[in-house]
């Protein structure tokens, strides 16, 4: 079992959000100008600034922005976008950069967390908050991975031909080809309760 993994990637998560929460009191006020957003993120590598450039483009300012991270709330399909300072190298399908990590609820057995985090290190489920989320560089690769990790889910595909395909539909939205799991979320996101509390561990679970 990759439960460690699994773990850790979800830590990660939970440590930059908390990040967010924490960083209110330097935070600008929403509908910012291009000018305070682009001294906002003047050391910002190139991914990522290209990232606040295409959301500011398609779904307006951010809601707020740090000198670490610019963050949107609902837009679209999308429960909340983090754009990040910092890049998160990534060889899977080839080499990119990771900066944007995107969220919608979705609930998934937990037997499936181990086949998701084969398929790709950057698709990240929270069981307890019921939500997924992928982080890449670009929307449309965001797309890609939580189309083809519900097909995963739901049996549509194994990890190997849900890997083989997102190459396949990267490489044909690069050069400008039809690719339609990466246009839209092809799945109907919940709208009910997907997060999972758990249960408390009985006293006699312990004493074992």
């Amino acid at each position: 079992m990759r439960y460690s993994r699994i773990l850790c990637s979800m830590a990660v998560a939970g440590t930059l959000m908390a990040g967010t929460a924490a960083a209110q009191g330097e935070m600008q006020p929403a509908k910012m100008d291009r000018a305070q957003m682009e001294k906002m993120s003047a050391g910002w590598p190139a991914a990522a600034r290209e990232a606040v450039k295409f959301m500011t483009g398609k779904y307006g300012p951010p809601a707020a922005m740090t000198s670490e991270m610019a963050v949107w709330g609902k837009t679209g399909p999308w429960k909340r976008t983090v754009v990040y300072s910092r890049e998160y190298p990534h060889e899977f399908p080839m080499h990119h950069t990771d900066v944007m990590q995107q969220w919608i609820d979705y609930k998934a057995p937990p037997e499936m967390y181990d086949e998701l985090a084969t398929y790709d290190g950057s698709v990240v489920l929270e069981r307890t908050s019921g939500e997924i989320s992928a982080r890449c560089d670009k929307e449309g690769a965001n797309f890609l991975a939580l189309n083809l990790a519900n097909d995963i889910v739901t049996g549509k595909q194994t990890v190997a031909g849900a890997r083989k395909m997102y190459g396949e539909q990267i490489t044909a939205m690069k050069a400008k080809r039809p690719a339609p799991y990466t246009e839209k979320l092809v799945f109907q996101v919940p709208t009910g309760r997907t997060g999972d509390p758990d249960r408390p561990i009985a006293a006699a679970e312990m004493s074992r």
